[in-house]
């Protein structure tokens, strides 16, 4: 008789949560950088402390096209541009004071598919990783959406708490 291997097959290795968006697929799990914005500038990301550049390769920490939450408004924007080391243009004016954290993910323009987990009961309006679009109407709280999800959009979800699992 086989032996199954020691994890679980099946399950997701990955999770965060989402920010819904119209137009900006859930990002890839990978962080290229994190912290708190030290001041504000329209459509900008400023962080003194941050090294957006690289680490003194010819690799860049953060790349135009990135996915940045704004982790204390729970709001997203990508990276249009990256003006220097601690300065980056947004597509989007989502630090309006400080310090706001923030995270930068990695883009998924493909997209890859996310199975979601929604936290707090509502609508949750999806295009699918074939770019399908569907709302999936009153889903219950702590429930498992099993479709391969490429975005979560902003317009016709009202359920919160949404998290990706890949």
């Amino acid at each position: 008789m086989a032996t199954l291997p020691n994890e679980t097959m099946n399950q997701a290795s990955n999770a965060f949560r989402v920010i819904p968006s119209d137009t900006i697929n859930i990002p890839q799990p990978y962080v290229s950088a994190s912290g708190a914005n030290t001041s504000v500038v329209p459509d900008k990301l400023a962080d003194t402390g941050a090294t957006f550049t690289g680490f003194g390769t010819s690799i860049p920490a953060v790349l135009v096209g990135d996915t940045v939450y704004n982790e204390s408004a729970n709001l997203i924007a990508t990276v249009t541009a990256i003006d220097s080391k601690e300065l980056l243009s947004l597509s989007a004016n989502i630090f309006v004071g400080t310090p706001e954290d923030y995270t930068i993910y990695q883009a998924n323009p493909e997209p890859n598919a996310f199975l979601l987990y929604v936290g707090t009961a509502g609508d949750v309006s999806i295009q699918t990783s074939l770019d399908k679009a569907v709302t999936l109407f009153n889903v219950a709280n702590a429930s498992f959406i099993p479709i391969n999800v490429g975005r979560v959009n902003f317009t016709g979800t009202t359920a919160d708490d949404i998290i990706a699992l890949l």
